[in-house]
């Protein structure tokens, strides 16, 4: 058992920074893409390596790192992370040449992945009452739901008033700050060390597979689905993560017991953050888009405009979305965030080329509240069978599905949006008439994953979890 420390309200704020640090830094980096590549040269297609380094490494090794964590300590795997974090993105800051800038996003993503996929499994250890854990569930969640919005806002602001290197510089005061702070803070847990689990074939198997399996989702916009080359690599991700399950099946020490997944609400909560993380990357990143190529917003307007997504979400995650889950349970909860999450992209799907901020997108700005809803649920949901033993690994799956939903949301709905853009520029159509269509297509592919997320939700997840916190609670 851990030790639990004297502020256990630190150790959750500093969970929450390290959490902040990835969130941001996912986003932040979109709003400056344009000002990277006109300072560093970067060509079209090399510009997209900004984002897909940090993306594949991060989410090739989350599932190993919270295993690690386990296995070795997650107070160790997390001040290896931050710190690794925090060098890294003062390279990218210094970074004069594309081939520096990516190198250092990659080991970004390495030290994302080291405290991101530990941190749920010290929280849950952390809070063990139920009423408690749901507050630091929605705490924690918030980093992550809002954090994406502010990220927006924070990028436009400093790469218009500064310059794009400072959305890397300003990770290394909160870095350091975190690192110094967890060094007392985090509870000293007790390691399982590494014959309890160090499966040296089936980590190479599964870090193998993700990276093959993101690498070729995220080249999907460049090759195209039916490619070779996406084919290829897709088929060699499939084949090391089948050998990786049938090494944890038939290994005396698995690198993940499969036991782990045998849960329903945790296999469920799983799916459904995959269906709603990919759903929900074209509002995160093709409303910055249309908002900046249709409608002529800057980068500052850009973030701004977001904002109020950021707000309500901040707002619902950490006022409403704990006592809510006490009184209906955490499956009620996810499916009406869920159904507020289908009004915001039906709307977006109707938005016009010429839209009133006021009446077009402000609705679909308040509506993100549903988000603010399904994450701690989806959260609590999804750690809810985790064994202190393996409550690291549970971390490190959730993380890794959500990576996986982001990669497929970004390879899928882009090149979608892509296509129908080029089809109606063909056509004749002014290109914003055709930039719409194409987010259009996208927003309604994104409606429907999340009423495919609705479903496994209503027949996967168990009612009974409410039952469960209502005795809880009035007990």
């Amino acid at each position: 058992m851990p030790t639990a420390p004297s502020t256990p309200r630190l150790a959750l704020g500093v969970l929450a920074a390290g959490m902040l640090m990835t969130v941001l830094d996912g986003s932040i980096v979109t709003v400056a893409m344009p000002a990277i590549q006109n300072d560093l040269g970067f060509t079209p297609v090399g510009l997209s390596w900004v984002v897909n380094a940090y993306l594949i490494a991060f989410g090739s090794l989350l599932l190993l790192a919270g295993r690690l964590g386990d296995l070795v300590g997650r107070k160790r795997m997390f001040l290896a992370g931050t710190g690794i974090f925090t060098a890294a993105s003062l390279l990218a800051g210094v970074a004069a040449s594309p081939a520096v800038l990516v190198a250092a996003r990659f080991l970004q993503g390495v030290g994302s992945a080291t405290a991101s996929a530990v941190g749920l499994g010290i929280l849950v250890t952390l809070f063990t009452e139920p009423r408690e854990r749901a507050r630091a569930i929605a705490v924690f969640s918030f980093t992550g739901a809002a954090g994406a919005s502010l990220g927006q806002v924070l990028g436009g602001v400093l790469t218009d008033a500064l310059a794009w290197n400072w959305i890397f510089f300003i990770n290394l005061p909160i870095g350091a700050a975190t690192v110094l702070v967890a060094l007392r803070a985090l509870p000293a847990d007790r390691a399982q060390g590494l014959n309890a689990g160090a499966d040296v074939l089936g980590a190479l198997l599964v870090t193998a597979g993700l990276m093959a399996g993101i690498y070729a989702v995220v080249k999907i916009e460049e090759y195209g689905a039916g490619s070779a080359h996406t084919l290829g690599f897709g088929a060699l991700a499939l084949a090391l993560l089948a050998g990786f399950l049938l090494r944890q099946a038939k290994a005396a020490q698995p690198l993940m017991p499969l036991r782990i997944l045998r849960s329903r609400d945790v296999a469920g909560a799983n799916a459904v953050q995959m269906l709603m993380v990919a759903a929900l990357f074209s509002f995160q990143v093709l409303v910055a888009l249309y908002l900046q190529k249709v409608l002529g917003y800057g980068a500052s307007g850009t973030g701004f405009a977001m904002l109020p997504a950021a707000l309500v979400i901040g707002a619902v995650s950490l006022g409403a979305s704990a006592p809510l889950i006490a009184r209906f349970g955490e499956r009620n909860v996810l499916l009406t965030g869920l159904v507020l999450l289908v009004g915001v992209l039906g709307l977006l799907a109707r938005v016009p080329v010429h839209a009133s901020y006021a009446a077009d997108l402000l609705p679909v700005m308040l509506l993100a509240a549903g988000f603010g809803l399904a994450l701690p649920a989806l959260t609590a949901l999804a750690m809810s069978g985790a064994r202190e033993a393996d409550a690291g690994l549970a971390s490190g799956v959730f993380n890794t599905t959500q990576q996986i939903g982001m990669a497929l949301g970004v390879a899928v709905l882009s090149t979608l949006a892509a296509a129908r853009t080029e089809t109606l520029t063909k056509a004749g159509r002014p290109v914003p008439e055709a930039l719409t269509g194409g987010y259009h297509l996208a927003f309604g592919v994104g409606a429907g994953l999340l009423l495919l997320a609705l479903v496994v939700a209503l027949t996967v997840l168990r009612p009974t979890a409410a039952a469960r916190t209502r005795q809880l609670t009035t007990a």
